[in-house]
């Protein structure tokens, strides 16, 4: 019962032609509410048990990055620990990937399905609350381009779908001041989000790996695996 089917919705959002200035607003609240209800916990997490196997120099590719405020934060627990870490940012929105500019050591406007690098170009891809946009069946093309992509590691973080996570973001978006867009989009998305299960699924079967698959507070979830050519290495 508090676990919906798994519904498509409409993200205003996910319309190019939005207003871009519109598109920074609502990705500030998207920020504020990662960093209070466990979005960039959840990646850091998952980041924190695969520090000891990067080494001191890391490059990372953040793909849908919006205004790169989880990259940004992994950074920061990488000079923590002494390692460099080299992060990079795709968005589909090129604004956004102006915006993100400062926080990150390069970006690209780019389509997560065919994304502009070549195979195992950086260390570790992360991609967090963007899985989630795109139907079942363009599922498989995503998680096999940040397959792809990555030299070593994956970590796919996205929402945990739940009637009471939808309903609680709704109710706490009003104190918080979150703009209508942002509600809006938040209580769509947690209705397109994944269980544990379903996410394990979906990565098994574009990638054949089999993922290591957590849950997290702030009804998160995320799953990690090493690319093939990591394991043969």
């Amino acid at each position: 019962m508090l676990t919906p089917a798994r519904r498509r919705g409409v993200e205003i959002l996910d319309d190019p032609m939005v207003d871009p200035a519109l598109r920074e607003r609502s990705l500030r609240d998207v920020a504020r509410s990662n960093t209070l209800f466990g979005g960039t916990r959840a990646v850091l997490a998952a980041l924190a048990r695969l520090w000891p196997s990067l080494g001191t120099n890391v490059t990372l590719l953040d793909v849908g990055t919006g205004l790169a405020d989880i990259p940004r934060r992994a950074c920061e627990r990488g000079r923590v620990r002494g390692i460099t870490l080299r992060a990079f940012g795709v968005d589909e929105a090129h604004t956004l990937v102006r915006a993100a500019d400062e926080l990150l050591d390069g970006g690209a406007c780019a389509d997560a399905r065919r994304l502009p690098f070549r195979d195992g170009a950086v260390d570790l891809v992360t991609c967090s609350q963007l899985l989630h946009h795109f139907p079942d069946s363009e599922i498989p093309e995503v998680l096999r381009e940040l397959d792809r992509v990555a030299g070593r590691w994956v970590v796919v973080a996205d929402l945990r779908r739940s009637w009471l996570a939808a309903c609680s973001f709704w109710l706490v978006s009003w104190p918080l001041g979150f703009h209508p867009v942002t509600r809006h989009d938040g209580f769509v998305s947690v209705l397109r989000g994944f269980t544990a299960d379903e996410l394990a699924r979906h990565v098994f079967a574009a990638t054949g790996q089999r993922a290591e698959v957590r849950r997290h507070l702030g009804f998160r979830v995320t799953a990690v695996w090493r690319v093939r050519d990591a394991r043969a290495s």
